[in-house]
């Protein structure tokens, strides 16, 4: 072989190798978009830390939604004391009041709801997906629970009669049982909410340590 046809086999062999490392660096690319995996040589593909703003706008919301549960706990033992005194004013009164904030706190859980699932549309890594599926799932199950326990109070302070014997025990009997519902699916939620938290904490720690 001359020396002008070793040169051009080298040439070829030097344009083939760039060109593989280049098909090569080109699919790396696209796998980590596609994973929304962090910052490609390509540019930006990873939008957590925007999402993490519009969850932070969520929380407000989900701060309202914890006053609601403390005020809403307290209300509910003061609606069972004015149920044993057969207190009817106490009871419309009471009821009447957990009605409105029910219905306060609803507006505020579904604003949160929205904000949790624009940030999900979004390109996060797979910690942040897991994170806001459990906080979702928290909070439609907190608006779930707050739904049986405002159509308990609803019922009381439209029906409750204490000298209508039949009604009252029907009264009750499904204040009893909308105030369990509203306990156990309170709880799940609860649990998934502290899930959520603590995955978002181990995912922190183990940011943290990557960029050490």
């Amino acid at each position: 072989m001359n020396q002008s046809a070793k040169n051009l086999s080298k040439n070829l062999r030097s344009i083939l190798l760039c060109l593989s490392f280049l098909i090569g660096l080109s699919t790396f690319s696209c796998k980590k978009t596609d994973k929304s995996e962090g910052i490609d040589i390509f540019g930006p593909s990873d939008e957590t830390a925007e999402a993490a703003q519009i969850v932070a706008e969520a929380n407000k919301d989900l701060t309202k939604i914890k006053v609601l549960y403390k005020q809403s706990n307290g209300m509910l033992e003061e609606l069972k004391n004015a149920m044993k005194e057969n207190n009817s004013e106490q009871v419309r009164k009471i009821s009447n009041e957990v009605v409105q904030l029910i219905n306060d706190g609803t507006g505020s859980g579904k604003d949160a709801i929205e904000k949790i699932k624009k940030a999900q549309e979004m390109k996060i890594n797979e910690e942040y997906s897991r994170y806001l599926s459990l906080k979702e799932d928290s909070l439609m199950g907190q608006l779930k629970a707050f739904g049986n326990y405002h159509q308990a109070a609803l019922s009381l302070r439209d029906n409750y009669d204490p000298k209508n014997k039949l009604l009252r025990q029907k009264m009750d009997e499904e204040f009893k049982n909308h105030s369990e519902n509203y306990r156990i699916i309170m709880k799940k939620a609860r649990d998934d909410s502290r899930r959520a938290n603590e995955l978002a904490k181990e995912a922190q720690k183990a940011q943290s340590n990557e960029e050490r």
